[in-house]
């Protein structure tokens, strides 16, 4: 079996930030957050959080859900592989 290195690139570039990081720890713990919620969970302001989500969800580590006015968002079952990695690299 061979690894689509291309796919590979596009995860790891979505997870490579302290901050993305840092969100997929947080809707760990709490999922279904918005990027308002996110944002000020992190103390950043709201269009650096949105983003760091948009190339989450790009690398398909993050899902989003329309809920009325607001989008929220929980992690794919990849990012919380992408947790457990990083967390024997630890």
């Amino acid at each position: 079996m061979t690894l689509n290195h291309t796919r590979l690139e596009r995860t790891v570039k979505g997870f490579a930030n302290h901050r993305r990081i840092q969100i997929l720890e947080l809707l760990q713990k709490t999922p279904e957050l918005s990027v308002d919620e996110i944002a000020t969970a992190l103390s950043v302001n709201f269009k650096t959080a949105s983003e760091h989500i948009r190339r989450l969800a790009i690398a398909g580590l993050v899902l989003k859900r329309h809920a009325g006015n607001e989008v929220r968002h929980k992690l794919t079952d990849k990012a919380v592989s992408v947790l457990k990695f990083l967390r024997i690299l630890e």
